[in-house]
């Protein structure tokens, strides 16, 4: 089977859209640094809403630290379009759930598709039903996660709630390394897990 280039099509669609309306966009973020340069880059083509999902995120403080991190980000870049944030609940005991039997995964492994999952089913139910011509996610723009999987996952849930998936893979074009320039820029927290306790406790093993 051969591999899709989701940023191509991406680009594509971008081509497509320009000089009709701009099209509405959830956009699920997990922190504000991944969130950097998907917001500059898309924040051109889309009317952006940034939705905040992640019950993944195991620890409350952590959770509103992070938050609070991209809330302060859209309040301090520059859009050609305007750019607003909508909380999503957090109830940690939903990832935990999901999670259950998984604990001793890898990362990326088979937990961590369930925690995409999990993230962008709410994505997809929320876009439906606040009519968005697209939801997609900032995940795709970690060198950690795999872009394939995220956007099959993305793909299924737009499918199970009837709305429009937008493919990415957001760390090409350089795009991770752009999101590191604008970290730095805005003086962003960045955190080295990626937000459960799982990925906590594996990063503190491997830095011992």
């Amino acid at each position: 089977m051969n591999k899709i280039n989701y940023q191509k099509e991406l680009d594509k669609l971008i081509a497509q859209i320009q000089g009709n309306t701009t099209p509405s966009l959830l956009l699920h973020a997990c922190c504000a640094p991944c969130s950097s340069y998907c917001l500059e880059y898309l924040s051109d083509y889309f009317d952006i809403t940034v939705f905040y999902f992640n019950p993944n995120i195991s620890y409350q403080e952590e959770y509103k630290y992070r938050l609070n991190e991209e809330k302060r980000l859209i309040s301090l870049m520059n859009f050609k379009n305007p750019v607003k944030i909508l909380e999503g609940r957090y109830n940690p005991d939903e990832f935990y759930k999901i999670a259950k039997g998984l604990e001793n995964e890898p990362e990326g492994g088979k937990r961590c598709e369930k925690c995409f999952e999990l993230r962008l089913n709410e994505t997809a139910k929320t876009a439906a039903e606040k009519g968005f011509a697209y939801f997609t996610t900032t995940l795709t723009i970690s060198p950690l996660k795999n872009a394939q999987i995220l956007n099959e996952t993305g793909q299924k849930c737009g499918e199970k709630y009837g709305a429009k998936w937008l493919c990415s893979d957001f760390k090409k074009k350089e795009g991770y390394k752009r999101s590191i320039v604008l970290s730095h820029k805005y003086d962003l927290y960045r955190q080295n897990y990626c937000g459960c306790v799982f990925s906590k406790n594996a990063r503190n093993a491997k830095i011992k």
